[in-house]
């Protein structure tokens, strides 16, 4: 045992003088009892250990927060290993405490919020899970929920939970055929839909060969129709599935932690959707992670519009039920989205670049078009306000009470934390948010980590990050040699973001292939996005590894980056920005904002109402391109990463037109092929434009 010691301590001193050696000054090094390794201990948010000690290559990061050990539990309630856990303890501790709220009636009209409680959210969750049991539905069997954010929702997965089964979220604006898919491929045996989702379920039901129950939740029951025996399925509406469960209440069939709780099927960009196996334990770890910097209290009010489907979501909720909260779900129109955060007043808003994008962008704009003294006056607080909170001071009550007060009533008045996923927020967006709102998180994750990887600190002002690892998973940087990236870069390291901890998912379901591809045999998850670590151990994300091309003159793009600068243009509601090798130019697509479009037409003279027919104008076009080039110079694109020319579109990308996957993002092959006539038409007309310029030449 002495000598074991001995050995040990002898090779602490032998890496210390290495770490030394390399220029690491006052290290501390502490032998990490969980992995057998070391860990280098340096001021900032995260620490570096080495990732295999004969490597002496020092390369994966850790929180500061939990260096010696990956958080997978509650550190307050350690006896919390899965979702059922988790909110069998919230029924009991916050049992009449609000829950969930809509402003939904059962005849479909929209009114003020009206609660249920934690413990009738229980006791519904119970009566559910007892009917499906009824109707012969046994643990381990996939369950489908096809609708939009609801109660119900939540009580049926919360029944899922306490019985052992599977929920499979199916993305209700994914298609017939997608759903049809996934309901295969999951081998789902019942399904929760809604009337408006029934006529589809039926409409191909009998090539869905395993399922054998359907719930409607909502409608008349009298509405809702059967089907012969021969059939094998089974229509019930969701308040006789309630009822039935309730008058033959079924034991719970708690699941252990390793147990499967839910196959997120990620649409991806490309191909068909491939099912995401998450763990009891893979949830609970990452919101126990989360909790060392998100704190929430029963008296806060959270609003739910992001798809359920969506891991973003899930996670939200998960963290929410733990601290007691209150959710409050929106109308099902986000075009109406401010309208229930006036009515809501939330204390808590979890939302997308997309969504901050606009609500800046409409924010300024009215501050420009104010003029005079009202802008004078919002310069002077927004730029009061930004130094106190960058020298850690209280901000002017006067300013508040002027300025951003009113600012605050358009989300209801009460946000008290905002966080931001999905993808890359502005640098100068997200500054914004924290001057004009309060406490700004933003976050990066994926389903496959069961949702967040980084988070900033709640006590960092900087910005242009996404913050250090979250404590229950370390990240690690991979060279990427044909872009150029690796480990040994300086300033800042730089390659491919590996993850590796109870926050990874079990595998793709039934694709072992895939899995391998994305899982290395360390138990490394691959993510595909290039980041660079900050000093202090904050990572950036800069750059996405499979979406990248190269122009004509061989220069690598990363469109997304540059989607993300477009963004902020005053005319710009979306942006698609397209280029290849044959091509030595860029062009974009772009979905205007109507509102600022329209403003602009009335300002600039245009007699014309017709806002088609002023897409195709050149002086219109010209207009937004100079728009677009000057934000690209102050965002210091370089001169290739600029659009050449520019079209202009009316129609949103949205998921009901293929152009966006569940979370906002850009599916780039659809958008090639959607617009394949209008890039074409781009490059003829730089091609038209460069050979005019020749013959004057």
């Amino acid at each position: 045992m002495v000598c074991m010691e001995s050995s040990a301590e002898r090779r602490i001193q032998a890496i210390q003088h290495h770490v030394c050696s390399d220029q690491y000054q006052t290290s501390l090094l502490r032998r990490n009892e969980t992995a057998g390794e070391f860990v280098l201990a340096e001021q900032g948010y995260s620490v570096i250990l080495p990732e295999k000690l004969e490597t002496g290559k020092w390369n994966v990061y850790r929180s500061v927060l939990s260096p010696m050990k990956l958080v997978s539990k509650f550190p307050n309630h350690p006896e919390i290993g899965t979702l059922h856990d988790n909110f069998t303890r919230s029924a009991k501790v916050f049992k009449d405490y609000k829950y969930m709220g809509t402003r939904v009636r059962v005849d479909g009209t929209v009114g003020e919020y009206e609660w249920m409680t934690y413990g009738e959210a229980a006791t519904a969750r119970s009566a559910i899970g007892s009917g499906l049991v009824s109707l012969g539905i046994q643990k381990g069997s996939s369950v489908g929920i096809y609708f939009i954010n609801r109660p119900e929702w939540m009580i049926v997965d919360h029944a899922c939970s306490a019985y052992s089964n599977i929920s499979v979220p199916l993305y209700d604006t994914l298609g017939p055929d997608a759903v049809k898919f996934i309901v295969n491929h999951a081998t789902v045996q019942a399904i929760f839909c809604v009337p408006q989702t029934l006529n589809t379920l039926l409409s191909f039901l009998s090539e869905m060969p395993s399922v054998r129950v359907i719930v409607v939740v909502g409608g008349i029951d009298d509405h809702i129709p059967s089907l012969p025996s021969t059939s094998g399925v089974q229509i019930i509406s969701y308040s006789n599935l309630m009822s039935q469960g309730q008058t033959n209440l079924h034991p719970f069939c708690a699941p252990k932690p390793s147990d499967t709780a839910t196959i997120c099927y990620t649409s991806g960009t490309t191909g068909t959707p491939k099912g995401v196996v998450l763990s009891h334990g893979n949830l609970i770890a990452n919101v126990a992670g989360a909790t060392f910097s998100m704190q929430f209290v029963p008296s806060d009010i959270y609003i739910s519009y992001l798809p359920l489907a969506h891991i973003y979501e899930r996670f939200n909720q998960i963290l929410v039920a733990y601290y007691g909260g209150s959710v409050g779900f929106y109308q099902g129109d986000n075009l109406k989205l401010l309208d229930d955060m006036v009515i809501l007043r939330p204390t808590v808003f979890c939302s997308v670049p997309r969504v901050y994008n606009k609500i800046y962008a409409g924010i300024t704009n009215a501050v420009k078009a104010s003029g005079g003294l009202k802008e004078r006056l919002f310069n002077a607080a927004y730029n009061s306000k930004k130094q106190a909170i960058l020298s850690g001071k209280n901000p002017s009550t006067m300013w508040e009470r002027l300025v951003f007060k009113k600012i605050k009533e358009k989300l209801g008045g009460r946000l008290r934390f905002i966080v931001s996923g999905a993808s890359p927020l502005s640098p100068d967006v997200l500054e914004f948010l924290r001057v004009c709102f309060g406490q700004v998180v933003e976050g990066y994750g994926m389903t496959e980590t069961a949702c967040a990887i980084t988070a900033l600190d709640k006590d960092d002002v900087s910005i242009g990050h996404v913050g250090a690892p979250s404590p229950s998973c370390e990240v690690k940087p991979v060279d990427v040699p044909e872009m150029n990236y690796t480990s040994h870069d300086q300033p800042h390291p730089r390659g491919e973001i590996c993850v590796r901890g109870p926050i990874v998912f079990q595998g793709y379901y039934k694709d072992e292939v895939q899995t391998r591809e994305v899982i290395d045999e360390d138990g490394w998850f691959h993510t595909g996005d290039i980041g660079l670590w900050l000093p202090g151990g904050r990572l950036k994300i800069i750059d996405r590894k499979k979406n990248i091309f190269k122009l004509a003159q061989g220069e690598y793009i990363a469109p997304e980056k540059i989607e993300n600068v477009y963004s902020k243009c005053k005319f710009v509601a979306q942006c698609f920005v397209y280029g290849d090798s044959i091509n030595s130019s860029l062009v974009a697509v772009v979905s205007v904002d109507p509102d600022v479009f329209k403003s602009w037409a009335v300002a600039e003279g245009f007699k014309s109402k017709n806002l088609e027919e002023l897409c195709e104008n050149p002086r219109a076009r010209a207009a937004v391109l100079a728009d677009m080039d000057a934000v690209g110079r102050e965002a210091q694109l370089r001169g290739f990463e600029y659009a050449k020319v520019v079209a202009l579109v009316l129609e949103p990308f949205s998921l009901e037109n293929g152009l966006l996957t569940p979370t906002f993002k850009i599916k780039r092959p659809q958008a090639k092929a959607y617009f394949a006539k209008v890039i074409a038409d781009l490059y003829a007309e730089i091609a038209a434009s460069d050979s005019s310029t020749r013959k004057l030449l």
